[in-house]
């Protein structure tokens, strides 16, 4: 069967019913949201909207899904919608990046403050008002926001880029750099030639009057979107500090209390946080590095409950552009929301291409979270040990996801189970099933997977 079949094979199983089309036209269904996100109380892995269901985040990603990059060029944000859609994806980051070019990307617009002059910035365009807001920007916001809700796609709101302060070029391009406002604005304290005063919690008069206008934004990009419910909101990408993190955590809380609606805010690692700061920190989930981490690239650690934080496990902070189909399953069966920084080439026109092997992590992820909406997953917690293989997903006794690597066969123990399992076995990226019958519990028990290569078993109670 194919990956149509596999979609419809399971809603014969389980009642099912498949909300998105694989022809980029599916319509929207009705908002499956029942309030903003927060941890679940049971499984601090996941979040939840309604306290009961465990909800699984994934989905592709790139940086010009809010603002475009190049010059001449737009991204087409329904079509990445569909795209999204197509491949069941429901979560992206959206990128806000204040330097008015950056890396790969020669033109950056809209930005969140009016360019009114008098007088030249570095780019050669009128200079900044930072105590004016360019409600084209919030309003593009709010759009692609309200559209992704209308497709049930959760949507994180970045607040920085760390790189635009961090790297010298970035830098000489950002609005609070003194010769590109007239606000006399100068985020350079020290003067080495970086912003990277601003992402601390120096007291330097020249830091205080921008922290106040850079949290004067914040609030913006709150105001613009407390009632939605899909919203998370994240601190900034790979940058900051301990102390400036926790006080941006913090201070998003705070204000957020005060409004009708309260939203996830997390920590993105790669930056200058290390991933245990970021364990303890205030934040709702972060997405931990690589450079602490190595061993996120091949076999990442199970997510433990104990840390009380939902993991969004990024290839953007593991590789930056890397990853692969095997990468999406292990990730998932430790307990990780796993997604992909993506290129994303025929929407975003970057003339490098796709990253290889882009469609498999696409579809990989698609087909994780299929089972993802099927299994009780806020009984499930990552059991390596329950498996030869070590990835395991498991409800002891009741329903196991074991993910095999390579194929061939696993040895998964059964003692807790009385009674029998229904076994259905799935291609991890084509999504094929194969009805593999029953087995019965009450031990340990051998089952040879019926695909050449990788395979994901699903064991439930028959």
């Amino acid at each position: 069967m194919k990956r149509r079949e596999f979609l419809n094979g399971l809603a014969g199983m389980v009642g099912w019913k498949i909300a998105c089309s694989e022809t980029g036209n599916a319509r929207a269904p009705k908002s499956p949201f029942k309030g903003p996100l927060r941890i679940h109380p049971k499984n601090p892995r996941y979040f939840t909207d309604d306290g009961k269901r465990a909800i699984y985040l994934t989905g592709s990603h790139s940086w010009t899904n809010l603002q475009d990059g190049f010059a001449g060029k737009t991204f087409d944000f329904n079509a990445y919608l569909d795209f999204l859609a197509q491949h069941n994806h429901n979560f992206i980051r959206v990128w806000s990046w204040q330097s008015t070019s950056a890396w790969i990307f020669d033109e950056i617009r809209p930005h969140p403050w009016l360019r009114t002059g008098p007088g030249l910035a570095r780019d050669g365009k009128p200079k900044f008002d930072l105590t004016k807001f360019n409600d084209a920007y919030f309003k593009r916001l709010r759009e692609r926001v309200e559209a992704a809700a209308k497709r049930g796609i959760y949507v994180s709101v970045m607040f920085f880029v760390g790189g635009n302060f961090d790297v010298p070029s970035e830098w000489g391009r950002h609005p609070f750099h003194r010769d590109n406002n007239i606000n006399d604005i100068d985020g350079d304290a020290d003067g080495d030639g970086k912003g990277t005063d601003l992402v601390t919690m120096s007291d330097h008069p020249k830091v205080v009057a921008a922290r106040k206008l850079l949290l004067a934004y914040i609030k913006r990009v709150i105001d613009t979107l407390n009632d939605l419910d899909n919203v998370l909101f994240e601190v900034i990408n790979e940058g900051g500090t301990k102390e400036w993190d926790w006080f941006i955590v913090g201070f998003v809380k705070e204000y957020e209390a005060t409004k009708p609606k309260q939203h996830p805010v997390g920590l993105t690692g790669h930056g200058r946080e290390a991933n245990d700061e970021m364990l303890a920190s205030p934040a709702d989930w972060f997405s931990p590095g690589s450079r602490e981490w190595r061993e996120l690239k091949s076999d990442p650690r199970p997510v433990e409950a104990i840390w009380r934080k939902v993991s969004i496990l990024d290839t953007d902070h593991i590789w930056g552009e890397g990853g692969d189909e095997r990468w999406v399953w292990k990730s998932f069966t430790r307990g990780h929301n796993p997604i992909f920084m993506d290129r994303i080439a025929h929407l975003t026109r970057d003339s490098r291409g796709d990253i290889p092997g882009s469609e498999k992590i696409r579809k990989a992820m698609g087909v994780t979270k299929s089972i993802a909406d099927k299994i009780n997953l806020a009984e499930m917690q990552p059991m390596p040990d329950i498996a030869s293989t070590k990835y395991c997903l498991a409800n002891p006794g009741r329903e196991y996801v074991v993910y095999l690597p390579e194929g061939s066969e696993v040895t998964v123990d059964l003692s807790p189970v009385k009674g029998t399992l229904k076994v259905t076995w799935i291609h991890p990226v084509d999504g094929t099933i194969v009805d593999g019958g029953k087995v019965n519990g009450g031990s340990k028990r051998t089952l040879k997977a019926p695909f050449s290569d990788h395979a994901a078993l699903w064991l439930v109670r028959a």
